[in-house]
């Protein structure tokens, strides 16, 4: 995965006066920790932190502007509750090779048989990977998949060297009858039900 790479700055002020005051001229508070380092209080540049975000486990490269830079993941993106804003983020400093733990989204590709539909009952998994190839998505085709089919957290391809902690009896996705066919296929039993009743009492 690629790296992205944010300026950032130290900062020694605190409260929520200085926050909004930062928030204002578009800089997000935020925590740098990890290997039991001191915790780094930072600003970063709003615009180019909203955007790498959109980009799930993110690695981010802070560069303080003094020749030092910071391998980073965000662990928790606090954001206004109504307007959805950016207000503070918590970061783990990582190293290159070492290994992290991340839920990693599993993303169905295709459509399944006309009249069937996917259910998905697990949206992440849960692997242990390397901090600097943390896989973006497990795609999972699912094309012309039909009623009946199945896929459990142990049948997902995982790329070497990335190990599944979620249990692999989990089931992730699974193909099903449309509501519809089967409301269909409880009147018809309902109907022949029926008929064996009136047949009986013939």
């Amino acid at each position: 995965m690629a790296e992205i790479r944010l300026s950032a700055e130290n900062r020694t002020e605190f409260g929520k006066g200085f926050a909004r005051r930062a928030r204002a001229v578009n800089k997000i508070p935020g925590v740098v920790y990890g290997h039991g380092e001191p915790v780094r209080h930072v600003l970063l540049p709003g615009h180019d932190l909203m955007i790498a975000l959109r980009t799930s486990n993110v690695l981010l490269s802070l560069d303080f502007g003094d020749g030092t830079t910071q391998l980073v993941l965000p662990k928790d993106v606090q954001k206004d509750p109504v307007k959805r804003t950016l207000e503070h983020v918590d970061l783990l400093l990582v190293r290159q090779g070492e290994k992290v733990t991340v839920d990693v989204a599993v993303t169905p590709v295709g459509e399944v048989v006309t009249g069937a539909v996917l259910d998905q009952p697990l949206t992440s998994v849960s692997v242990l990977t390397e901090a600097t190839h943390i896989p973006t998505s497990f795609e999972v085709d699912v094309e012309k998949k039909e009623e009946g089919f199945q896929l459990f957290a142990r049948d997902l391809q995982l790329p070497e060297g990335v190990e599944l902690l979620t249990d692999g009896d989990q089931l992730v996705l699974h193909v099903a009858a449309t509501r519809g066919e089967v409301s269909e296929e409880a009147a018809e039993a309902a109907e022949g039900e029926g008929d064996a009743g009136d047949a009986a009492g013939e």
